[in-house]
């Protein structure tokens, strides 16, 4: 994925925050790993369910949350809880976009799979903008 990526030569800002990956397909998630961290973004961690993810949510600043999940259509209240909890700038991930049209739940979007890494890398800005404007 990280193919077409955008290197920054100053990742000073992004180095501060934090990106979850709650992704039940392990290459979707790899994929989504490298080009987060070939943004210059550092990765809080991997999670393929609601009690990993919940984990590690208090080490995330940003989260890219799908909705089906190695548990079940727990994305949804996975980013939920992120936000409401942990104050994690959330944006979910999913094949079918009409699953959390109106679950969205305080999450920045959704972001349709599969996503092209240019698409993720708009994204990740955008979230990491709306982090900094919370500053």
């Amino acid at each position: 994925m990280a193919t077409g990526v955008e290197y920054k030569s100053s990742n000073e800002s992004k180095a501060r925050h934090r990106v979850l990956i709650v992704e039940d397909e392990l290459f979707i998630a790899l994929d989504l790993e490298e080009t987060v961290k070939a943004m210059g973004f550092d990765v809080a961690g991997l999670a393929s369910g609601q009690d990993q993810a919940l984990k590690l949510a208090s080490l995330a600043d940003i989260a890219f949350v799908d909705v089906n999940l190695s548990d079940g259509p727990t994305g949804p209240e996975i980013g939920r809880r992120l936000v409401e909890e942990f104050g994690v700038t959330v944006v979910f991930m999913t094949g079918n976009p009409e699953a959390v049209a109106n679950r969205l739940n305080g999450a920045l979007g959704v972001v349709t799979k599969p996503a092209m890494p240019a698409t993720v890398q708009r994204t990740l800005e955008q979230a990491a903008d709306a982090r900094r404007s919370l500053n």
